[in-house]
Parts: structure tokens; C-alpha cells; sequence
């Protein structure tokens, strides 16, 4: 029996879930999609430049068949496949991705020794990747996990910038943290390196759920602070 090819749903909305079809954004210098995995509603983010062809993979989260599919037929030149953090469901299928694919593999040095894949490259607060023509900046956002990463590019000409967060921010707050202490050093990184930094109208892909943008989460900073969580 043929492999049935991947729809992939070009109505961007932001919300997948488990089992539907993959969403695709089309901006200036690249598409972006997701695709939500496993029975946690893992978001995998698939981003490809558009001059080159060339891609990046957020999170080999879960269901490597359906991951493996997805690159194999909407962005085959693959570069590197990133992940977010340690945390076990974002991980699931990327031993089974990278063996696949043959892509390296990237993740923070804090987080690198929980992985099943040793990473290729260690990531660094500050890290630059060139995927094709598209830039990412790589920020070390502590407090979820000891090395959480967010990646950062902004669309062709100067537009819009484009934040995959993993679980350090999502719609509504900050992820899960264990303590007070991690809480205050999220809350102060995530204040600092991403809404200091970048403008209401970044658009932000979280690790689980719905997108959100900087400038909807912006006001709630204050009550995050005073809630503790």
C-alpha cells in the first residue's frame, strides 16, 4: 500500500491538535509549521527558508513517523533539528528524527546531558543559526529547566519577529516552575531578553497550545510578578 502524503493546511490559525493536519505560515524569507504530537500536545515547529530550501526542526517531540514524514516531504534539506529543553516529552522522537534525516542535533550545554542524542552543538545565550537566509537568535531563558532555549527571527525586509518559546512562555504566563527561585530567575529572563527586547507584535509559538503575541501578554507581567506563577 502507497503512504498517503501529508495535507498540510495553509489556513494558518495557530491551533493543531493531536492528529490534525500540519498548519503552514507563509512570511517574507520563510514558512513555518506546526504540527502537534503525542497525547501531551506537543507543538513540533518546522521552519524553512524560502530562497534555499533549507530547514530547522523545533522540538522532535513525539510520533517520529509522522515528524519524519513531514520533512521528507515539505523540507528535505534539512540543517538542524533544535530542542527547547530536557523535559522527556519534547524529546521522544528525536533519537528516531536525527537517525533518520542524518541532521545534527543542538541544545543547550545545561540541558545537553539529559537528551538521548548527544547534541552536535552546544547552544549559548547569544548563539547565532544561519538556516539558508534566515537568521535565528538563540536565548537562554533559566527556570523551567536550568537550559531552556527560545530561537528568534525576524522576516525578510526587517518585519514581524517569529519566537518559539518551548515551555518557558506560553498564552497566559511563564512555564511550570519547581520553586520561588526559578520562578523569579523565568520571570526576569523572559522580561528581559524577550519583552524588552522585541515588539508587541512578535508572534509567539509556546511548546504546547495556541500562539500568542507579545503585545496580548505584555499587560499580565505585573500580575504574573504578584501571583508567583
Amino acid at each position: 500500500m502507497t503512504e498517503q502524503h501529508m495535507v498540510i493546511d495553509d489556513s494558518y490559525t495557530g491551533h493543531v491538535s493531536p492528529g490534525s493536519a500540519p498548519q503552514r505560515r507563509t512570511v517574507p524569507g520563510a514558512t513555518i509549521t506546526k504540527m502537534s504530537v503525542g497525547p501531551m500536545d506537543n507543538n513540533v515547529y518546522l521552519i524553512v527558508c524560502s530562497a534555499t530550501g533549507k530547514s530547522i526542526l523545533v522540538d522532535a517531540a513525539n510520533e517520529a513517523q509522522r515528524v519524519n514524514q513531514l520533512i521528507d516531504e515539505h523540507a528535505p534539506s534539512l540543517e538542524l533539528i533544535v530542542t527547547t529543553h530536557q523535559h522527556g516529552d519534547h524529546w521522544l522522537a528525536l533519537a528516531d528524527v536525527a537517525a533518520a534525516t542524518k541532521a545534527p542535533t543542538a541544545a543547550h550545554s545545561l540541558d545537553a546531558g539529559a537528551l538521548p542524542v548527544r547534541p552536535d552543538r552546544l547552544l549559548e545565550d547569544g548563539d547565532s543559526l544561519d538556516i539558508g537566509n534566515v537568521t535565528f537568535a538563540v536565548i537562554h531563558l533559566a527556570g523551567h529547566t536550568p537550559g531552556s532555549v527560545a530561537l528568534a527571527f525576524a522576516e525578510k525586509g526587517g518585519g514581524r519577529t517569529h519566537l518559539f518559546t518551548g515551555d518557558s512562555l506560553f498564552p497566559g504566563g511563564v512555564g511550570k516552575t519547581a520553586d520561588a527561585d526559578a520562578f523569579t530567575s523565568l520571570l526576569s529572563d523572559v522580561e528581559a531578553k524577550l519583552f524588552d527586547r522585541f515588539g508587541d507584535d512578535t508572534i509567539v509559538y509556546p511548546g504546547h497550545g495556541k500562539d500568542t503575541t507579545l503585545g496580548v501578554e505584555r499587560p499580565q507581567l505585573a500580575e504574573w510578578q504578584a501571583r508567583g506563577w
